[in-house]
């Protein structure tokens, strides 16, 4: 499903630009792809820095949703794209973590196929369960399932997503066995957690977050530093004994490889200055979602090395391949 949406750009001045930024760009709308539905954290992220950037750079942000494949049909989008900085992909945790580490066969090669531009957002994980499970706290789930093995079960988006590899991740470390009920999207895996037709269910914070406000789901630990102040009450999985759990996912740009260095700073300096506008951090931090600290795209781009070589032993782990 293709949705468009043009986000208005005000002329700014380019006098710091670089000659190839003003030659080539400044008339010409950068495409921004997602690879995920409307309406997620992904989405989220890209439309309110794609707003801001449009503002810094002086030019049209055009955000297009290219969802399917775990993200791997926007991806593949964007590895064939021109190279002259005017398309950019929205690279996450899946795109660039687990999608390599699970796949045998990709439209794209997630460290060669791109060039890292810049990280835009740390996205906190949350453990949740149903109402009906009767547990508050992460003391009392994992005695449930230790007095129960076997008799649990958790959701995932599908086979090889990040909510499955977040799932097998905390099997592992705490000893415990759920069975893993696939679906296909995360809407319908969220509408059984509620009804109750499956316990738990790993899941960002950002997409979590109204249905806990709600009432409808327990949150019992997030992957972060520190408490999030949107849940204050939510011990981090450190807290619980569990720091090899606490994990948050990431959003980030990239461009087609060959794309000119110059553009690639304009675009990075572009995106650092969208984050630190004003407004932007407490926007963001309402989704739960949180500006990264990265400074460079070579920071970005050894993230990436890194989270693929974690999910390929938790893959190794989960004894997860898929053609």
């Amino acid at each position: 499903m293709r949705r468009r949406h043009l986000i208005a750009a005000s002329t700014l001045s380019l006098m710091s630009a670089t000659p190839f930024a003003v030659r080539s760009q400044t008339t010409q709308p950068i495409r921004l792809i997602v690879p995920f539905p409307p309406g997620g954290a992904t989405d989220i992220t890209a439309r309110a820095v794609g707003e801001q950037l449009a503002r810094e750079l002086g030019q049209p942000v055009i955000v297009e949703n290219k969802a399917g494949a775990g993200g791997s049909i926007g991806m593949a989008e964007v590895a064939r794209s021109a190279p002259d900085g005017l398309t950019l992909g929205v690279a996450t945790l899946s795109t660039h973590g687990v999608n390599p580490a699970v796949y045998t066969r990709l439209p794209y090669d997630a460290d060669r196929s791109f060039v890292p531009v810049a990280e835009l957002v740390k996205a906190p994980g949350v453990l949740v369960v149903n109402t009906q499970l009767a547990v508050k706290d992460m003391p009392a789930f994992l005695k449930r399932l230790r007095d129960n093995p076997g008799k649990l079960v958790y959701a995932s988006p599908g086979n090889g997503t990040i909510g499955h590899l977040w799932a097998e991740i905390f099997k592992s470390s705490t000893q415990t066995f759920m069975v893993h009920i696939p679906y296909r999207g995360a809407a319908q895996a969220v509408t059984d957690l509620i009804a109750g037709t499956v316990n738990a269910y790993f899941d960002q914070v950002a997409s979590a977050l109204p249905h806990i406000k709600a009432g409808r789901l327990v949150p019992l630990a997030v992957s972060w530093p520190k408490r999030l102040e949107v849940l204050p009450d939510v011990p981090t999985f450190a807290e619980v004994g569990m720091a090899g759990n606490n994990l948050p996912s990431w959003f980030g740009l990239v461009a087609p490889a060959g794309t000119p260095d110059a553009a690639v700073v304009r675009l990075h300096a572009g995106v650092q200055r969208a984050l630190r506008a004003p407004g932007m951090q407490e926007r963001l931090a309402a989704q739960g979602l949180y500006p990264s600290e990265l400074q460079s795209p070579q920071q970005f781009g050894m993230q990436i090395r890194k989270e693929i070589n974690r999910m390929r032993e938790a893959a190794r782990f989960a004894k997860i391949q898929l053609d």
